[in-house]
């Protein structure tokens, strides 16, 4: 199996921002969820801009509005990881 290592460029709204936000508030509630594998020791700004890009690709793959990658994913760089 061969590994890409990919990077995005995205924009997103202050509501989108904000939306992130109260998830992970929400989520410090509940420290035992499946959501905290793999999330030890990052700051909540890592968390949010996470859940953000989380949630912009997820809707780009379940998404049919073909505009909707024009406006939020801005650029994607690959290289294959060593």
């Amino acid at each position: 199996m061969e590994t890409v290592e990919t990077t995005f460029r995205l924009t997103y709204t202050q509501e989108q921002y904000q939306k992130a936000r109260e998830y992970v508030d929400d989520m410090k509630k509940h420290p035992k969820r499946v959501y905290w594998i793999g999330k030890e020791g990052k700051s909540d700004e890592e968390l949010i801009y996470s859940h953000i890009a989380h949630r912009i690709l997820s809707g780009f793959y379940n998404n049919y509005d073909p505009t909707f990658a024009r406006e939020q994913i801005m650029g994607m760089t690959n290289k294959k990881a060593v």
